[in-house]
């Protein structure tokens, strides 16, 4: 490989130039040892805010990634064989960053997209089993931006699960499709400084049919959001000295017994533990300012290991990992530019454990991998994919250099809530 095209391979983390179209074959980037990563989508100098992963198309098998960039367009990728195929959609001329999908709209079959940006407009979008796409504008909200909306069930007497949009200036407003001649109709719950920054529904509380939302605010809170029959709720579990902007939950977490997991502006991740009716709080890692990225999931074939990746303005995404007396770090990929967003999925049945899909400035959605046979117990594993490791191991060029890249996290011991 000339040294001008290889010194671009690692700035940029793409191979070749000519291979890098992730719709005509895999494009693999440079990982650290033990993980593989591949482009899935590459806007160029334009940011992807978000992305999230849906079953978007019921005629394919598994979730489909879906990405949000800075020119208000909505990316639906759907996987082939290690290939990509893009099916865009929206053109809201501006920045697109609240996403979510549920079957808020009964009047129509299955479930529905729905995005919003800095235009303040939202809009429902649609897939056929010919693998058409449509979209339309749903509800405006004029001199507001659309930072997070949130598919969820609080109201069990109507058919369909309910719509909130969270705007800036901070505002809660309920979207229903219950307007005439298919139209939907906005009502305004509530306004408060700040914005929310993130959400995920929660399952319901023992005894009740509606689920709950755990929320993540510009004003440093971490809040649960009830509903009930005389309106809704806001609980504080946490209250951060600095804005809070992603939150996480752990895998099996149930009513009663649920672990968040949140990131502050300053770098500080927090986990967040239920039991006995309270909260405790606990710092597990103090990182880089802005993280902008966090998800939980299984990413060790150790299924007990409890885990958390972060992705942020480092540019680095990192796996921080429980041990018996702290949690520690570890990079895994850095990207070209600052991450923004970060999520968990299951798309790779050739290993024991979840992906990651990364997004941020660098205008690229990158999957993140264990390699094939990784955690089975059964069956041979393939070769590992090209290039996946820098040449000459972690220690040679645009490798991490000298020992694996770990650092002890400087855990604390729990904090109660009460104590914040």
């Amino acid at each position: 490989m000339p040294l001008l095209t290889f010194a671009l391979t690692l700035a940029t983390g793409l191979l070749l130039p000519s291979d890098s179209d992730p719709a005509e074959r895999r494009v693999p980037l440079i990982a650290k040892a033990g993980w593989d990563a591949s482009l899935v989508l590459d806007r160029g100098a334009l940011g992807i805010w978000t992305v999230k992963a849906f079953p978007v198309f019921e005629q394919y098998r598994g979730p489909q990634v879906v990405g949000l960039d800075d020119a208000g367009r909505c990316w639906m990728m759907v996987s082939y064989s290690g290939k990509w195929t893009p099916f865009p959609t929206v053109d809201d001329g501006a920045w697109l960053g609240a996403l979510d999908h549920g079957d808020v709209d009964p009047r129509v079959p299955g479930p529905e997209l729905y995005t919003g940006g800095k235009k303040g407009n939202l809009y429902q979008i649609r897939t056929y089993p010919n693998a058409a796409t449509d979209h339309r504008l749903i509800a405006t909200f004029p001199g507001l931006e659309l930072h997070t909306v949130a598919a969820v069930e609080i109201d069990p007497a109507s058919p369909g699960e309910e719509l909130l949009a969270f705007t800036n200036p901070g505002g809660l407003f309920l979207v229903t499709s219950t307007g005439e001649h298919g139209a939907f109709e906005t009502n305004e719950l509530e306004r408060f400084p700040g914005r929310i920054r993130d959400a995920l529904v929660l399952p319901a509380a023992a005894g009740s049919t509606r689920e709950r939302l755990a929320t993540v605010s510009r004003t440093g809170e971490l809040a649960i959001l009830d509903f009930g029959p005389e309106g809704h709720t806001w609980t504080t579990l946490h209250q951060s000295p600095v804005g809070k902007g992603r939150i996480a939950l752990a895998p099996g977490s149930e009513p009663g017994r649920t672990v968040l997991y949140s990131a502050q502006d300053d770098g500080v991740i927090l986990r967040h533990a239920e039991a006995r009716g309270g909260w405790m709080t606990t710092p597990i890692h103090y990182g880089h300012e802005g993280p902008r990225g966090l998800a939980a999931g299984h990413f060790d074939e150790d299924e007990s290991r409890e885990q958390v990746a972060i992705f942020g303005y480092s540019g680095r995404v990192e796996l921080l990992t429980k041990g018996d007396e702290r949690w520690e770090a570890e990079t895994i990929f850095e990207d070209k530019d600052r991450g923004h967003w970060l999520n968990a999925i299951e798309i790779d049945d050739r290993n024991s454990t979840l992906e990651l899909v990364a997004s941020g400035y660098g205008g690229r959605i990158v999957l993140l991998s264990r390699p094939p046979g990784y955690g089975k117990r059964d069956g041979a594993a393939g070769s590992a994919p090209e290039q996946s490791q820098p040449p000459g191991g972690p220690g040679g060029p645009g490798g991490s250099g000298g020992p694996p890249g770990v650092e002890m996290g400087r855990g604390a011991q729990g904090i109660p809530a009460g104590d914040r």
